[in-house]
């Protein structure tokens, strides 16, 4: 980066990049410890400017009266600037949360994809005319809710920044992005680009702070008419809870503990390489990873001895070294969090399949770095098996037959993801339906699609994003009659 650790980085508020040096706080590279630049912390006033120019920003004929095809438009240029600046946007991403090189640069893929079908919908997305039970004609009219705030987190941000800005503009929302204060510079570049693309100022607003704070100030605003998050169950349901006095709409995609079911009749090679993937990437801190894994007892035990060999052979690594397949924990502080829970299972008797500790090398001893972990041994109630890591730490069970694992399975208050592997698409279907989850993978895991609606069951989330009714998410209907 050509930025030393003293620069500044400003806001985006009205179309102005303003500094803030009140309160700024460090962006911390994970995988060496350094510090990569301050970010500006948004006052209460400043909340409050960003919020006033969203509203007149939304309120201009510039932005209110354009037409689907010329908004769309601006959302293909959106989806050219991430391409062009794709290594930057990629680079950002790793020194702030570690990811490793190869998964960054998929996701920046993902984030232009991303625009580009919200700007196919916008551009085709039709109304209603709806059958009229007397002499009038009846039709849907859609309309945005005026000023939205996207609050995003630090593990997938580019992806979860481009899943929210690009349907709530195209629904003709402005915008207040919030994004972690962990991964604070992927957002902002967003925003320059959509500056630069054509995006009218105030459009797009990006409010940088702790969440603690700035986030809540934002949820709390009289001005802000509708919300949308992803993250933890807890600060989810306490974003509800200030949606409930003020009686707003929001969306919630929420924590998960998704169970990872392998029949005895699977291709076991694939389920392996599924379950891995579904748990280790990304250093397990995804929404989605498949965090207890369910083997039926026939098959347990050969199961386990190749699984926990060929996750041992997995490289973890600087992020941008050559091959390395996980990088570091986001941050010095959830990684303390991840070993106290692998630590107080093992005093409650997990037994150690896989790792549990950080690894040997004097390359990763300055960096957030935690080994691939399997327990075994584990009670369907304990600790690990109930509450979300969000690490890199799987927790293995056994089941006896279908009756028994859904019992298991869906014994959680989550509900987000599951997959299963069976060569029995019969019983595949049968337990997908009976499991209590919003997606559920069949002899793969972690396949999404922006065209598919995505969200969680119980405490996973409230609302669907993606898909054509992820932009209707970020509208209200309004039914217009005229008399005949």
């Amino acid at each position: 980066m050509s930025e030393s650790s003293e620069t500044l980085k400003p806001m985006l508020i009205g179309g102005e990049w303003i500094a803030q040096q009140d309160a700024a706080f460090a962006s911390i590279n994970p995988a060496t410890g350094a510090r990569n630049y301050l970010i500006s912390a948004a006052s209460d006033a400043q909340v409050d400017q960003a919020v006033d120019a969203a509203w007149q920003a939304q309120r201009q004929p510039a932005w209110r009266d354009m037409l689907p095809h010329q908004r769309a438009a601006i959302l293909r240029r959106i989806a050219d600037g991430i391409e062009q600046h794709a290594e930057l946007l990629a680079r950002l991403q790793m020194i702030e949360n570690g990811k490793v090189w190869a998964e960054c640069k998929t996701q920046v893929a993902s984030a232009a994809a991303t625009f580009r079908y919200y700007a196919g919908v916008c551009e085709t997305l039709g109304a209603e005319v709806t059958p009229a039970r007397g002499n009038y004609l009846s039709m849907t009219h859609y309309e945005p809710y005026g000023v939205v705030v996207a609050i995003t987190p630090w593990n997938s941000p580019l992806t979860m920044e481009a899943q929210k800005v690009a349907p709530a503009l195209a629904a003709g929302n402005a915008v207040i992005l919030k994004p972690s204060e962990v991964t604070s510079s992927p957002a902002l570049a967003l925003g320059r680009i959509a500056l630069e693309a054509g995006l009218p100022p105030g459009i797009l607003n990006v409010v940088t702070g702790l969440g603690a704070t700035v986030g809540r100030r934002l949820v709390e605003h009289s001005g802000v008419r509708m919300v949308s998050f992803t993250g933890g169950t807890a600060s989810g349901r306490a974003i509800a809870h200030a949606a409930a006095e003020k009686l707003m709409p929001v969306a919630l995609e929420l924590g998960g503990k998704s169970p990872h079911i392998v029949f005895d009749d699977a291709d076991q090679d694939a389920a392996i390489d599924g379950v891995i993937g579904g748990i280790f990437e990304g250093s397990g801190q995804s929404c989605v990873a498949g965090s207890r894994l369910y083997v039926q007892r026939g098959i347990a035990a050969s199961f386990m001895e190749k699984l926990v060999a060929r996750a041992g052979r997995l490289n973890v690594n600087l992020p941008d070294a050559a091959g390395a397949q996980m990088g570091p924990i986001a941050s010095f502080g959830h990684r303390d969090k991840i070993e106290s829970m692998v630590e107080s299972a093992k005093r409650d008797g997990a037994q150690v399949l896989l790792g549990a500790q950080r690894p040997d090398g004097d390359a990763l001893q300055a960096g957030a770095f935690y080994r691939p972990t399997i327990l075994g041994g584990l009670a369907r109630d304990a600790q690990v098996v109930r509450e979300e890591i969000f690490g890199p730490v799987l927790c293995a069970l056994t089941f006896d037959d279908e009756d028994d694992l859904i019992d298991q399975a869906n014994d959680s208050v989550y509900g987000l993801a599951s997959g299963i592997w069976t060569a029995d698409y019969r019983r595949a279907w049968r337990v997908a339906k009976r499991l209590e989850a919003g997606s559920v993978w069949i002899n793969t895991y972690k396949q999404l699609s922006i065209s598919t609606p995505f969200g969680g069951f119980k405490q996973s989330g409230i609302g669907r994003e993606k898909g054509v009714s992820g932009l209707r998410l970020y509208q209200q209907s309004k039914g217009i009659y005229f008399g005949m």
